[in-house]
């Protein structure tokens, strides 16, 4: 089958490679639409973290924001799995251990996760193998972009459930890409009032046609109460913002992560007895997602800028965007094509 590898920093090709056998336990998707993200970008330029603890390495097969079709199935897993649209988890944990037993999988010691670590294979493929027991099912009303976005949408409902609000409550969101705009949706088909912050206001162009609350950059922002303030950016300075921002006793959601280490004055969190939480990965969040695409209450379609085919990838990667995509931040690819 064809998959795409990146062989080395700002290397990628689609090569072919020999297609997944379901093992104990698993199942074989055929892949429909998969997000190419920062995660992603950072991997292929060899930036990512991982790379230098030596949770990754290279080559490396990518992708872990996907949706697809079960079409075959490994010793142990129920027949009627087959033929289902799908969804997976993209932290896979070895279930034994006290932080699994206890519902915290997705920071399980032995986790490994699909298409960035410990050699895991990724989505980015005409076929993909992943444990059932990772598999959340996909109703009809949910398409293949939307199911795409259900990994993102997953990290993005799991940071308004951190920032702890109720409906009429007042939230700032720090950063306008994929994560930002899902959480400002998710935020308002809760009753949240949602305002986003941008770096221009050509940065707020597709932030503006949702018609939130508000859309601010930093010199416009109005002086409102900040009911808890999250901060969705990759700038390192903006940690330190968006505790200065927060209403003492509030909370602020980390979400984001910059490319170097950001600054804050706990003096600062302790007076205004202010709550950090810290979001990584969307596991929890996952089911809630599927539910609100299906349910209508939240469409993130208007995020995705174009669909390519799999050849196309690797100039995605390079950070080029396709002719004629649109406003959004997120570019899908089909493996298929």
């Amino acid at each position: 089958m064809r998959a795409l590898v990146i062989t080395g920093p700002g290397k990628a090709e689609v090569q072919e490679v020999e297609p997944p056998v379901a093992a104990l336990g698993e199942v074989v998707v055929d892949v429909e639409r998969v997000g190419v993200c920062g995660t992603d970008m950072e991997l292929f330029t060899g930036e990512m973290s991982y790379l230098h603890t030596g949770r990754s390495w290279y080559p490396l097969r990518p992708g872990h924001e996907w949706c697809g079709r079960v079409t075959a199935l490994g010793d142990g897993v129920p027949a009627e799995w087959l033929g289902r649209r799908v969804v997976g988890d993209t932290m896979l944990s070895c279930g034994r251990c006290d932080r699994c037993r206890a519902s915290r999988h997705h920071v399980c010691g032995d986790m490994a996760e699909v298409g960035i670590s410990l050699g895991r294979a990724g989505a980015l493929a005409e076929r993909l193998s992943v444990p059932v027991s990772a598999l959340h099912v996909l109703p009809d009303a949910v398409d293949p972009t939307l199911g795409a976005l259900v990994e993102p949408g997953g990290n993005a409902l799991r940071a308004v459930r951190g920032a702890g609000l109720g409906s009429g409550a007042r939230l700032l969101v720090l950063g306008t890409g994929t994560i930002g705009l899902l959480v400002a949706l998710f935020a308002r088909a809760e009753g949240i009032e949602a305002h986003l912050v941008g770096r221009d206001r050509a940065e707020l162009g597709l932030a503006g046609s949702f018609g939130f609350a508000g859309c601010w950059t930093r010199s416009s922002l109005p002086g409102l109460r900040w009911d808890a303030v999250v901060d969705a950016s990759n700038a390192p300075e903006l940690p330190s913002l968006a505790l200065d921002l927060v209403e003492p006793a509030g909370r602020v959601v980390y979400i984001g992560l910059a490319g170097t280490p950001s600054t804050l004055d706990t003096r600062d969190l302790v007076l205004k007895d202010v709550t950090a939480v810290g979001i990584l990965g969307g596991s929890a969040g996952l089911a809630g997602a599927i539910t609100a695409y299906a349910d209508g209450s939240v469409d993130a379609r208007p995020l995705v800028a174009a669909t390519v085919g799999l050849t196309e990838t690797a100039d995605i990667l390079a950070g080029h965007r396709p002719p004629g995509a649109g406003l959004g931040p997120k570019i899908h690819i089909d493996p298929q094509h």
